[in-house]
């Protein structure tokens, strides 16, 4: 027996509701170079990205054990980007495990 495809119009219409939302999201790059972060603050809101990119010859660990967003990127060598995504607002201060002078905070919006 063939459904009618008014079964499936409320899962398309709940998918299609969250499609705006996650067309919203923005992605920020922050390149790692000389042993330091591109900055040492950035602005984001809940949903939205950051892009870890390490522009050195060597190994980088980003991680973080804030309350707002814990990570361990793991270590990642030169060419290489990982991202983390952000879904509680809050202060994220992130370290590099590797080269401890590498600090920057991520500050993330409502």
């Amino acid at each position: 027996m063939i459904k009618p495809i008014r079964a499936f119009l409320p899962v398309a219409a709940v998918a299609a509701a969250l499609v705006p939302a996650l067309a919203l999201a923005e992605a920020t790059v922050v390149a790692q170079k000389d042993k330091k972060f591109s900055t040492d603050r950035v602005e984001v809101k809940v949903g939205d990205s950051v892009e870890f990119r390490n522009d050195d010859p060597f190994f980088h660990n980003v991680f973080s054990l804030s309350d707002a967003a814990t990570f361990d990127l793991g270590s990642y060598p030169q060419g290489e980007s990982k991202s983390v995504s952000f879904d509680t607002a809050g202060t994220v201060d992130v370290e590099c495990a590797i080269h401890p002078s590498m600090k920057m905070t991520i500050e993330v919006k409502p």
